[in-house]
C-alpha cells in the first residue's frame, strides 16, 4: 500500500450533486481528501450534501478549494479522460492508463498524488491535460464512452482501493486446498461407489479420470471433501445394503452390469 493517500482533485464541477457522489465514492474506498477548483456552491442542505452519505460527515466539509495552478506545483497529477491520443504522434493525451493499470503504477510511486477529474459534459481542457504527469481513461463502448463524472470517479476510485483500503467489509478470501492425502481418500470412496453399482468396466477407467480431472481444478476445501465423503459413503452403504437384500430373497439386481454387447452406449457418455 503507498504510504502516500491520493488527493481527489474536481476540476469546475457543475452541478453540486456530482461533488457530492465523488465525496462519497472516496469515502468507499478509503480516501479523505478532496480539492475543488473553481466549485460551484455547496450548502449544507443542498444537493452536494444530500447526495455525498456519509462523506457529508467529514470528506464533504473538510474539501478544501484549490487553483490548478496549486494542483500542478504541488502533486503528482493524474489526469481522467474519456478522450485520448489514438497513438503516440497526438502526445498530448498519449500514453495512457487504465485504472487498473493505474493502481499498479501508483503502488510503487512515493509521492503525494493528485487525481484529477475535469467538468461534466467537457472534462479536462487540452490546455489543462498538457501540464498534468500521467493520463487514465476507462475503457467504455466506443459507441458511446463518455461517462458521469460520478460514475467515472466512482470507477477510478474502485481501482486504487488496494493502494487506500486496510480492511473491506468482506471476508477473507484466501482458499486452503484440502489435504492431498484427504483428495486420494476421495478418489478411494468414488472407486467402492462404482463398485457399488457395478459400474461397467469398460467405462470405469476414463469416469475415474474425469473425476479426477474435475477435483484437480476445483481445489476443494477440507470442509468440502470431507462433505463429499459423507455424500460417496451413505450412497456405497445404501447400495451395498439393497443389493444384500436382493440376494437374500433372490431378486434380480436391478443395478447389475451393463450389457457386453455395447447396447450400454448412450449418448452424452465420457469419451465413448
Amino acid at each position: 500500500m503507498s504510504s502516500h493517500e491520493p488527493v481527489v482533485v474536481v476540476v469546475d464541477a457543475e452541478t453540486p450533486g456530482n461533488v457530492g457522489t465523488i465525496a462519497r465514492a472516496m469515502k468507499n474506498f478509503g480516501l479523505s481528501d478532496l480539492k475543488l477548483v473553481d466549485p460551484p456552491p455547496l450548502e449544507p442542505d443542498g444537493e452536494a450534501y444530500g447526495f455525498a452519505g456519509h462523506a457529508r460527515e467529514d470528506v464533504l466539509p473538510n474539501a478544501e478549494e484549490i487553483t490548478f495552478e496549486e494542483v500542478v506545483s504541488t502533486y503528482h497529477t493524474v489526469g481522467c479522460t474519456a478522450i485520448t491520443g489514438e497513438d503516440s504522434r497526438r502526445h498530448r493525451r498519449f500514453p495512457y492508463t487504465t485504472p487498473a493499470e493505474l493502481a499498479d503504477s501508483l503502488g510503487s510511486v512515493e509521492a503525494k498524488t493528485a487525481i484529477v477529474f475535469g467538468r461534466e459534459g467537457r472534462g479536462l481542457y487540452n490546455e489543462e491535460i498538457e501540464q498534468l504527469d500521467q493520463i487514465c481513461s476507462i475503457p467504455a463502448s466506443d459507441d458511446y464512452s463518455v461517462l458521469n463524472l460520478g460514475q467515472a470517479a466512482t470507477i477510478v476510485l474502485y481501482e486504487l482501493r488496494e493502494l487506500t483500503v486496510e480492511e473491506t467489509q468482506l471476508p477473507d478470501r484466501d482458499h486452503e486446498r484440502a489435504e492431498e492425502a484427504d483428495i486420494e481418500r476421495f478418489y478411494d470412496y468414488f472407486a467402492e461407489f462404482l463398485d457399488a453399482q457395478r459400474y461397467n468396466e469398460r467405462k470405469r477407467e476414463k469416469t475415474q479420470r474425469l473425476m479426477r480431472r474435475l477435483i484437480g481444478r476445483a481445489h476443494p476445501t477440507g470442509r468440502e471433501i470431507h462433505t463429499l465423503f459423507g455424500v460417496l459413503r451413505q450412497a456405497t452403504d445404501q447400495l451395498d445394503h439393497r443389493r444384500e437384500l436382493l440376494e437374500r430373497y433372490d431378486e434380480p439386481d436391478p443395478f447389475g452390469d451393463d450389457s457386453e454387447d455395447g447396447s450400454d452406449k448412450t449418448e452424452g457418455d465420457p469419451e465413448t
